[in-house]
């Protein structure tokens, strides 16, 4: 099963299966060429014990999956996401030149990990060794997922990750070439990345979440604000001396982001925060519950992921 992966085939719509805490988000996106993204349905789907595979099934049937190219998400806990100098290998001993460099790196053994690399572009005038994502899941995780989604008739044809998910979001944010700095929390916590010219350079996990900065209690609810804007700052201080290259334009909270996160870091950032609207740059007219910033928030990850594009291989 690929992750960072090239198309064999070409449709112009992908249908996405994103995890929830009681079921899947599905979200359905069409994307030709330069034109706005057009939005063409989001439902969820309950999946729950014996009867998950006809729940994803009915759920798949409702969507029409046969007419889409489709994928999945993994929820954090399934996969690591590790940064590595590219080896300077050739193309065809890459991936077991990086297996090597990542067998002491992972919390369970190499030789138990379905893994994908994905490039990060350096300029070669900024003298920086070229480096790497891998992503990096347990062979059983992935066996399972796709032994769901067999079950369910589901043709599923990648699965995917949060990060690169925010990162399409990010990309058509991006302003005047120009990197952009994004944060998204959840219940599973903040994802902080950072994107220039479509690519992903930052992908940096955050232990805190929306419960948290709506803590009754004063001091907590501080505490935790201080808490995200320390990681938030150390990582893009951090990422500035990688990437010396890239500037900033500003930084985009992603939908669930409340009004007081956005208010307490306009205060205190060295760059503008904005609120991101997604009707600003994709086209929900066909699907107007998303207009609402909650429901944006619930189908964040979905969405993403439904703006995938990928190289064609002839």
């Amino acid at each position: 099963m690929r992750f960072f992966s090239k198309a064999k085939k070409e449709k112009d719509a992908w249908l996405v299966f994103a995890p929830l805490p009681q079921g899947m988000a599905l979200a359905t996106m069409r994307r030709q060429g330069a034109s706005t993204p057009v939005l063409l349905g989001c439902v969820e789907a309950g999946l729950e014990g014996q009867g998950a595979e006809e729940s994803l099934a009915r759920a798949a049937r409702s969507r029409n999956a046969a007419r889409f190219r489709c994928s999945t998400l993994l929820a954090p806990s399934d996969y690591q996401l590790l940064t590595l100098e590219a080896p300077n290998v050739p193309q065809d001993e890459l991936k077991t030149a990086v297996r090597w460099r990542m067998k002491d790196m992972l919390d369970f053994h190499v030789d138990d990990a379905t893994f994908d690399v994905m490039a990060i572009p350096v300029e070669r005038a900024s003298g920086r060794t070229p480096s790497m994502f891998v992503v990096a899941a347990r062979n059983s995780v992935i066996r399972q997922r796709q032994e769901l989604f067999f079950g369910a008739g589901i043709d599923l044809e990648v699965i995917d990750i949060p990060e690169t998910a925010q990162r399409n979001v990010s990309a058509l944010l991006e302003q005047d070439g120009r990197g952009l700095a994004m944060l998204s929390l959840g219940a599973q916590g903040g994802l902080l990345t950072v994107t220039y010219l479509g690519e992903l350079y930052l992908a940096r996990r955050i232990d805190v979440t929306p419960a948290l900065l709506e803590e009754g209690d004063a001091d907590r609810r501080h505490a935790a604000l201080d808490r995200l804007m320390l990681e938030v700052q150390r990582s893009l201080d951090h990422f500035e001396r990688q990437f010396g290259f890239v500037s900033i334009s500003r930084m985009v909270l992603a939908p669930g982001c409340g009004e007081a996160l956005l208010n307490y870091l306009s205060s205190n950032m060295y760059m503008p925060v904005v609120q991101c609207k997604l009707e600003e740059v994709i086209d929900l007219s066909g699907v107007p519950e998303l207009l609402d910033s909650a429901q944006q928030a619930h189908y964040f990850f979905a969405l993403g992921a439904a703006l995938r594009q990928e190289v064609i291989v002839p």
